[in-house]
């Protein structure tokens, strides 16, 4: 009987230090699997944009009409061509592969199987602010 009881709480004091092991190497390997996340990036368009209006940068175009202002993303979905703005059809149209997006980022035409991401806008505030700050 004692021998059985030897071989009982050994087994017992392995379970326990490898759960002692595990719960002190959690925090760990959390630490390792964690990802600072990315900082937006702020972009100034010192711009007052009238209804209609469409600002043109590298990385985005910026759009506004009667109730909001929007920014999307210039970078085709497909193969990351920079897109051109079509305004006899007021569509945005990928030169390589001829996807088309509308103003929004929603994918229309082609070989693009996702929509533009769009960024958020925000107008400057302030007295001498005039224009408009996106987040990339």
């Amino acid at each position: 009987m004692t021998e059985e009881r030897r071989i009982f709480l050994r087994n017992g004091w392995d379970w326990i230090r490898l759960a002692a092991t595990a719960a002190l190497c959690y925090p760990l390997f959390r630490f390792v699997k964690f990802k600072v996340p990315k900082k937006p990036r702020l972009v100034k368009v010192e711009k007052l944009m009238k209804v209609g209006d469409v600002y043109l940068d590298q990385e985005f175009f910026l759009f506004h009409d009667e109730s909001a202002t929007w920014a999307v993303s210039r970078i085709c979905t497909h193969l990351g061509c920079r897109l051109n703005f079509s305004e006899k059809e007021h569509l945005l149209i990928c030169p390589c592969h001829q996807s088309m997006f509308t103003t929004k980022g929603v994918m229309v035409a082609g070989p693009a199987k996702r929509n533009l991401p769009l960024f958020p806008v925000e107008k400057m505030s302030g007295e001498n602010a005039k224009g408009y700050i996106v987040s990339l």
